[in-house]
């Protein structure tokens, strides 16, 4: 039976623990908000994006589906190609008079 090998280091499951458990005791901190993190999934990013910089054996990151990505665009260039109605000046035209 052929082994396969490890998708993540020790060391990426050890820094994933830690967030978990600094989770769990209400001290992980998310980015540049400061935020308390509460939801598991954005614990294991954070460990995970930890062990990513460190340099440990981590997948990289997935990206957005396709389908995703051409929504997104499509929403983006809609916004930016609506334009709004410019009011346009009414010319009116003096009527000359004549004087015979």
């Amino acid at each position: 039976m052929a082994r396969t090998a490890r998708k993540y280091s020790k060391g990426a499951s050890r820094d994933v623990e830690r967030a978990m458990k600094k989770r769990k005791a209400g001290t992980l901190k998310s980015g540049g908000s400061g935020r308390k993190v509460k939801s598991r999934k954005q614990a294991i990013a954070i460990g995970l994006s930890e062990a990513r910089r460190e340099g440990k054996k981590v997948p990289p990151r997935k990206s957005a589906k396709s389908s995703a990505k051409k929504s997104s665009a499509k929403k983006s260039s809609k916004s930016s190609s609506k334009k709004s109605a410019k009011k346009s000046t009414k010319k009116t035209t003096k009527k000359s008079s004549k004087k015979s």
